[in-house]
């Protein structure tokens, strides 16, 4: 062994970022008004994590493995325990934990009490999904080159889902453009700072053949473009998440009384 491992990455900075996030939720929400409500109260929205989680898995886990095969990154001598596929049972774990970690900070936050009247939905949808197409188109173009393919491969990867959120809900997602903002760009520096001190210390390699060479601070900016875009889902899915329930509460009076939180009613 000549390093840090994965499990030790993991206890060194997720275990205790998450065991912080869960002893700061009572005193956060403790501070909120009554003009706002919190994002993670109830079962309803653990319940969203967990089939956000499970996406995330199904969707990340065959990409990962083969950007792994393909040798866009690897492993330092003795930092894995055992593979599962191509990737080490600590990447599998890293894919798990990253939703529950981002939606803990999302649930310190809060929603105002009223969604707002957005004009020109339809409209902004579409441009919302066209730009996330022009993403998509430039991240396989991207792929055609060795330095660009592992941006070029986050860019393509990542669209479709932009896609569908935008299409679904890109004027609430706008109208909420401050929380999505914060709950995606703290755990984003934080898991950046972590993947930084990880490739310090040989815990993963990435590719100098596959990687653009741009660094932001010594990240590559394919690390820094990866952690913005998945943290982008969690923090996105959450939100529409409970834009959904809150127009079910709308629609559906007799189901749940009028004012009442969905998440506690």
């Amino acid at each position: 062994m000549t390093g840090p491992t994965y499990l030790q990455f993991h206890l060194a900075f997720l275990l205790p970022a998450a065991m912080l996030m869960i002893a700061t939720a009572f005193v956060s929400r403790s501070r909120m008004s009554a003009a706002v409500r919190p994002l993670g109260v109830g079962r309803t929205y653990w319940t969203g994590v967990a089939v956000i989680t499970a996406v995330a898995l199904a969707y990340t886990i065959p990409w990962d493995n083969y950007l792994i095969a393909r040798g866009v990154w690897w492993y330092g001598d003795g930092s894995t325990l055992a593979n599962l596929g191509h990737a080490p049972i600590g990447e599998y774990l890293f894919i798990l934990v990253q939703p529950w970690l981002t939606a803990l900070w999302l649930s310190h936050l809060s929603l105002p009490s009223e969604w707002p009247t957005v004009a020109h939905p339809i409209r902004s949808r579409v441009a919302a999904t066209a730009l996330a197409v022009g993403l998509g188109v430039a991240g396989w173009l991207m792929l055609g080159t060795d330095a660009t393919f592992y941006l070029g491969a986050i860019t393509a990867w990542a669209a479709p889902v932009l896609a569908l959120q935008w299409a679904v809900g890109a004027p609430q997602l706008w109208a909420r453009r401050r929380l999505v903002a914060l709950g995606t760009l703290v755990p984003t520096t934080y898991l950046c700072v972590a993947d930084r001190i990880a490739i310090e210390y040989g815990i993963w390699i990435l590719s100098e053949q596959y990687t653009t060479g741009l660094t932001v601070a010594g990240l590559p900016v394919e690390e820094a473009t990866f952690f913005l875009v998945t943290n982008l889902f969690v923090v996105q899915g959450l939100v529409l998440y409970r834009w959904v329930l809150d127009r079910w509460t709308v629609d559906e009076p007799d189901v749940v009384p009028k004012g009442a939180d969905p998440d506690t009613a």
